[in-house]
């Protein structure tokens, strides 16, 4: 094959490729400004509402590892393009939508378009010269950070000045944007698995597996976490889960090879992005609230939720310019040495709260520099996986590591819920969560992400001889492709 062409083409790939992850992240902040009103414009009760958020997660977490391993099958490009599908149908769906069947039906469609992301960053092993590689993953990689601090201030300012359906149009328009990018722009690079099977039993077995985990993890809190509902759900993800890995390991073309997931680099890498994604998740849940909960209360900063998400912006404009240099970090000394200093910067953003969480300023301040850890770690984690996988794989692979990401934030938002709910205060007759709750927040999200740096530390380097590993630590050596 002719050798890949860092021309405007590839330049056209990686912002095709950004976008398409601004516009997941933005799909799943959509919503965020509507909690409040969501029962009164869908006519249903607030644990019914609820599922509109639910519902998204526990699409994406099923859709994103199958859709990764059917872009090793199939190809990334065809995969992206089908991704792009239901995040426009299930855009337009819920801008129709009148109740909340029909809005959950939405919902749940737009998340099983989150694939792209992975797929993204997967192709560019394949069209991208090594020299380029490590600032293209970065950013691909932080662009989903980098909607989320975007999207919450727009969608806000569109809820809050026009119909709130103007949402689901502008995103459905926005998918329709990055289908006609990747359409003219991607180009079409042979399937890396191409021939190879694909896992149904296993696919199965991982979907019921995650609902079943996840539900629990996120609905634990309403339902009760000692409630026989909540306790089945987790007794049957450890069953499911178990006979699902006892088959992979035993099956010829996997749904993801555990063996390749077990070795140390891969293992550790995906750890530490559970504890990654914990950290940067207690953040977004405890700041918002931080800052539009009443003066009254004596910690609370009295924001509107455009003001809140004004004030949020910086940290996902600050995390747009730290990848190009996390690109640059991982090409002079690894993406080990990226990942890590990604984990402590996060942890001292979190150490700065303590001093800065009395004014919005401050609060900013600490969303900068806790974003700015994310945007470091997040792009050098597909580095680590991407060096350590044979070609075949990474689409798969770098799907479970997002996987292991979605895993961290919805555990992150179990465990920083039960703490606001446990240590609170009451006024005017309302329990609400108290200022030291949220400093036990911010506390555990901290903790957290100095474990990840711990983990992180101790993941080993590439062996040049291992099967399908390439020959560098700092950069995964592309497979030559024409763009």
């Amino acid at each position: 094959m002719d050798a890949p062409q860092p021309t405007a083409r590839a330049g056209g790939v990686v912002a095709t490729l950004a976008l398409a992850g601004i516009t997941a992240a933005i799909m799943q902040t959509l919503v965020t400004p509507l909690i409040a009103e969501l029962p009164q414009i869908l006519d249903t009760s607030s644990s019914n509402a609820a599922w509109v958020i639910t519902v998204t997660l526990l699409a994406a977490a099923v859709c994103v590892p199958v859709v990764g391993r059917l872009g090793d099958l199939l190809g990334k490009r065809r995969m992206l393009l089908a991704c792009a599908v239901p995040l426009i149908v299930g855009s337009v769906v819920c801008a129709l939508a009148s109740d909340v069947v029909t809005m959950i039906v939405g919902r749940g469609l737009q998340g099983m378009g989150m694939g792209m992301l992975p797929l993204g960053i997967a192709l560019l092993r394949d069209v991208l010269p090594a020299e380029k590689l490590s600032s293209s993953i970065a950013l691909v990689s932080a662009s989903m950070g980098i909607g989320g601090g975007l999207g919450l201030p727009i969608a806000a300012a569109i809820a809050q000045y026009a119909n709130w359906r103007v949402l689901f149009w502008g995103s459905a328009g926005m998918a329709v944007v990055v289908t006609l990018l990747i359409w003219f722009l991607i180009p079409d690079v042979p399937a890396g698995a191409k021939g190879q099977r694909f896992d149904l039993p296993g696919a199965l077995g991982l979907g019921v597996g995650l609902v079943c985990l996840l539900l629990a993890v996120s609905k634990g809190a309403d339902w009760g976490w000692g409630s026989g509902t909540t306790l089945g759900l987790f007794a049957g993800a450890v069953v499911v889960l178990v006979a699902w890995g006892f088959w992979e390991t035993r099956t010829t073309d996997p749904l993801t090879d555990l063996r390749t997931t077990a070795r140390p680099r891969v293992l550790l890498t995906n750890l530490a992005s559970v504890f990654v994604g914990f950290a940067m998740y207690a953040s977004m849940l405890v700041m918002p609230q931080l800052l539009q909960f009443p003066e009254a209360t004596g910690y609370g900063l009295g924001q509107s939720m455009l003001a809140t998400g004004l004030w949020m912006a910086p940290g996902g404009i600050m995390m747009m310019f730290v990848s190009p240099l996390g690109g640059k970090l991982t090409n002079a000394r690894g993406p080990k040495f990226t990942l890590v200093c990604g984990a402590l910067v996060i942890a001292a953003g979190y150490g700065l709260s303590m001093a800065l969480m009395g004014s919005a300023w401050g609060l900013m301040v600490v969303g900068i520099v806790i974003n700015s850890g994310v945007g470091l770690a997040y792009g050098s984690m597909p580095a680590l996986i991407m060096s350590s996988v044979p070609v075949s794989e990474t689409a798969a692979a770098n799907g479970f590591n997002t996987l292991m990401r979605s895993l961290g934030t919805s555990i992150g938002a179990a465990v920083i819920g039960v703490i606001l709910a446990q240590m609170t205060t009451t006024m005017g007759g309302y329990s609400l969560a108290s200022e030291d709750g949220f400093r036990t927040a911010l506390l555990v999200g901290g903790g957290l992400a100095l474990v990840s740096a711990a983990i992180a530390s101790f993941i080993p380097g590439v062996r040049p001889a291992a099967s399908g590993a390439r020959e560098s630590d700092a950069v995964p050596e592309p497979a030559q492709a024409k763009i």
